[in-house]
């Protein structure tokens, strides 16, 4: 018998630590409590991430100051080489894996150095960051690549960048080379070996409207990967509908309070909403079974009482004829089945029988 699949779920704490140790240390107590397989954090620097001048996203302006740039709301939200010792020794003692995406050169190789990450998550926004991909690909280690805000062609550019890293080739990276290890089929082999897909709507929260969970058979067809989700909607039902479609990896973003100060905790679940979420997916799960259709063993014994039976539809002597007048169905299901009730119109009766009595038993 097939085994039911086990979706994969991060909590994604992001940066809903707000820069501090104990909080994200909260944050992973939280998801341990609740169930998730991993928890995810945001490694970054700010110099080496955004521009001094760059602007905020128009949600981001609306959960923070205004007036503060994008780079000094992210300073503020950084965590050290240390902190990510300590982190990932609390993630261990809590049983929950430890992950984080790294969003610059220096990120990637502490988070490489430091732990054996079970995979590396790449941020929709690096998708056509093609020396950053080839960096990472070049690492050997499994990635889980978000496709929010990106067209099939960026995609299959996205990955032709880690075929060609992950084979390790060399030769000179460019957009021919790129094509070439994508269409190879060591490369493919690599890429389905390596490689699994979220579908996202990058806004946050995202318009139900724009959630389009269609597009995760898309992603299966066009590129033949695992294929997850990472949520941005308001709630918990968008992501239990992709576990229903199929998605075996789930990302949401959770925080502690959703009142608190920062960009993301608005668009987030709170504690009790990250429970539920992770009991229904495992309720889907075990709901979606298998695809074969047989009955289950717990209906097999109602079999009797919802089936029907031939049975006299009033009383019948020997020798009368079987008519559509005194033949009828009835439950129990005990007695012949109804499809043989063409079969005994005409016949006639070897014995009497009474009102309601079963045809042939």
């Amino acid at each position: 018998m097939n085994q039911i699949r086990k979706t994969y779920i991060i909590a994604e704490a992001g940066v809903n630590h707000n820069g501090s140790i104990e909080m994200a240390k909260s944050l992973i107590d939280v998801a341990s409590e609740c169930g998730v397989d991993a928890i995810k954090f945001q490694t970054f620097r700010a110099e080496k991430l955004v521009s001094k001048d760059a602007v905020k996203a128009d949600y981001q302006k609306q959960t923070t100051d205004a007036d503060e740039s994008q780079f000094d709301m992210i300073k503020k939200l950084e965590l050290d080489d240390k902190a990510h010792h300590d982190l990932i020794q609390y993630c261990g003692a809590q049983d929950i894996q430890f992950l984080s995406t790294p969003f610059d050169l220096d990120s990637l190789r502490l988070l490489t150095s430091c732990v054996e990450l079970p995979y590396i998550k790449i941020s929709s926004g690096e998708i056509t960051n093609a020396p950053f991909l080839l960096e990472i690909a070049n690492t050997g280690r499994p990635v889980i690549l978000s496709t929010g805000m990106s067209t099939l062609g960026e995609i299959e550019m996205a990955l032709g960048v880690l075929a060609f890293g992950y084979l390790g080739r060399g030769g000179r990276p460019n957009i021919e080379s790129f094509g070439e290890a994508y269409s190879s089929i060591e490369g493919h082999q690599l890429l389905q070996h390596k490689v699994s897909l979220l579908h996202c709507t990058t806004e946050y929260p995202a318009p139900f409207t724009e959630v389009n969970l269609k597009a995760m058979d898309t992603l299966w067809s066009a590129f033949g990967l695992s294929v997850g989700f990472s949520d941005h909607t308001s709630g918990i039902a968008v992501p239990i509908a992709a576990v229903a479609r199929g998605a075996v990896i789930i990302e949401k973003h959770f925080t502690l309070d959703k009142n608190l100060p920062g960009p993301d905790h608005k668009a987030s679940l709170e504690p009790r909403e990250l429970r539920t979420m992770v009991e229904s997916i495992r309720q889907i799960e075990e709901a979606l079974g298998y695809s074969y259709k047989v009955p289950a063993p717990s209906e097999i014994k109602n079999k009797t009482v919802a089936r029907k039976s031939l049975v006299a539809n009033q009383a019948i002597k020997k020798g009368e004829k079987f008519t559509e007048k005194n033949l009828i169905t009835k439950r129990p299901g005990t007695g012949l089945s109804p499809l043989y009730y063409w079969e005994w119109l005409g016949k006639f009766a070897e014995r009497d029988y009474e009102q309601d009595e079963r045809i042939g038993i």
